[in-house]
């Protein structure tokens, strides 16, 4: 019962709320903004790190990393609002994704093929990690509260 109370709580903060995050109407704008640029942010760091390991220091540069993942974005979004169909957007995104990898690291198709794998693997590895700590963390928390 006091795990469902949680969700919902957790639900209500974090969900839309009349599809403005449930923020004054000033801030809405502000935070969608701050948010894409932390998502491009770490989605650059995830890209540079894959890229050192794959094409190596010479030829993967952050700042390459970063136009990467700023082009990649804004192309995959622009496929998916205009293109009707989810599978051919997606198709043409992963495709944008990979040229962009290609060129901008100087690598072949394989090397940016790994470079995109690894990426997704970071990614992951990173979430989980976040996750394995908040949960440790939430059950310390609950654990100080209960005893105290």
């Amino acid at each position: 019962m006091m795990q469902n109370q949680l969700i919902q709580n957790i639900l209500h903060l974090f969900l839309l709320k009349n599809g403005r995050w449930g923020l004054p109407e000033g801030l809405t704008l502000i935070f969608a903004l701050v948010w894409f640029f932390v998502e491009l942010f770490i989605l650059a760091v995830v890209l540079y790190l894959a890229g050192l390991i794959v094409v190596g220091k010479k030829r993967a540069l952050l700042s390459d990393a970063f136009i990467i993942s700023l082009l990649g974005t804004v192309l995959s979004t622009l496929f998916t609002i205009f293109i009707p169909y989810g599978l051919i957007a997606l198709l043409l995104g992963v495709l944008v994704w990979l040229i962009l990898i290609k060129r901008l690291f100087e690598t072949g198709w394989l090397g940016a093929i790994a470079v995109g794998i690894l990426a997704i693997i970071i990614f992951v590895a990173i979430l989980i990690l976040l996750a394995l700590a908040f949960g440790i963390l939430g059950i310390i928390i609950k654990w100080l509260f209960t005893t105290l």
